[in-house]
């Protein structure tokens, strides 16, 4: 038996409620030459047996004792045997079309080593009419992976042979999440990568999701990825206290902010980093004055801050040792 074109990798914990529907979206494909490597990572509801009862050859059913997102993923390249890894969570819906544009892409551009869509954003069954629309070319997402994640993890397709080169996903606790941005930082930095303008992923919110309202250490990461990716590609190293200073600022951690921080060194990393990206792009000089922009309100917020708030700091400890309990 030959090798199937694409491997779908599809984690599952927990997610009996969806997870019918978002295997369906798969296997209803117009694209057919896949398999489906669907994981069970130690769920404790329905997904076991629902898992159990798929009878359809592409599908290979593991169950495994929990090890988290980005360890189910490693296992899952490990095991593919396509080409070409195809993402889907557990949750969301492909459009019947995703696989046959995305494989169409690849062929038509042999140098691009990660593809994704645009997509829907869902609130569980119910349609909002925000979406995720991002950059479509590489220039431009090169730029925007500077401080953000402009792919929709479930809508991604992307070369095994790249992926694995660079170590797969990071099992790094101080790194992941958010392993979907750190993990695209690395591949741009080895090849093209693109995304496809049309809405083919039905993206499901969930409004506890870690990535918006999860605690100070994903934003920590956040941040750190960010730096690195600034650093590296305005030809810094990678713990230059500006490119610190300009990802801090950009995600408002200030908290991670170093010492003297510096507008105009910000700035002239930026300027570094957007010739070494695409020097003469108009869409990504136009990205460029936009952050600037921003970055020029957030400093003067940052200082403001500083100097109203330490000011009253110094204030209120000079009242607080007047007091007599503290004279005795």
């Amino acid at each position: 038996m030959s090798d199937p074109r694409v491997s779908v990798i599809m984690p599952i914990f927990n997610g009996a409620d969806d997870l019918e529907r978002a295997l369906d979206s798969i296997l209803g494909q117009t694209f057919q030459d896949f398999e489906v490597i669907a994981i069970n990572d130690g769920s404790k509801d329905n997904s076991y047996a629902l898992l159990n009862a798929v009878t359809d050859p592409r599908v290979k059913v593991v169950h495994q004792d929990n090890m988290g997102l980005a360890g189910t993923l490693n296992r899952g390249l490990s095991m593919a045997r396509g080409a070409l890894i195809a993402r889907q969570d557990q949750d969301d819906l492909s459009h019947p079309e995703r696989f046959e544009r995305q494989v169409s892409y690849f062929d038509a551009h042999p140098d691009c080593i990660l593809l994704g869509t645009a997509a829907e954003i869902w609130i569980g069954n119910t349609p909002t009419e925000r979406t995720h629309d991002h950059p479509t070319y590489h220039e431009a997402l090169a730029f925007e992976l500077l401080f953000n994640n402009p792919f929709v993890h479930s809508s991604v397709m992307m070369c095994r042979d790249a992926v694995l080169s660079i170590g797969g996903y990071s099992t790094d606790r101080e790194r992941q999440p958010p392993e979907d941005y750190e993990l695209w930082s690395r591949m741009a930095r080895t090849g093209r990568v693109a995304n496809l303008k049309d809405r083919l992923l039905v993206y499901r919110e969930v409004p506890q999701s870690m990535s918006r309202n999860g605690p100070s250490p994903f934003l920590d990461r956040l941040v750190t990825i960010s730096a690195e990716n600034i650093a590296m590609a305005s030809g810094r190293n990678i713990e230059d206290d500006n490119a610190i200073n300009l990802a801090a600022l950009t995600h408002s951690a200030l908290d991670r902010m170093k010492k003297k921080a510096n507008l105009t060194k910000m700035q002239k990393i930026l300027e570094d980093a957007v010739a070494n990206i695409a020097p003469d792009d108009p869409d990504v000089a136009t990205r460029a004055a936009e952050r600037v922009r921003i970055l020029r309100y957030q400093w003067t917020m940052y200082r403001m801050r500083s100097q109203w708030a330490m000011p009253l700091f110094r204030r209120f400890i000079r009242c607080v040792r007047r007091l007599p309990y503290l004279s005795r």
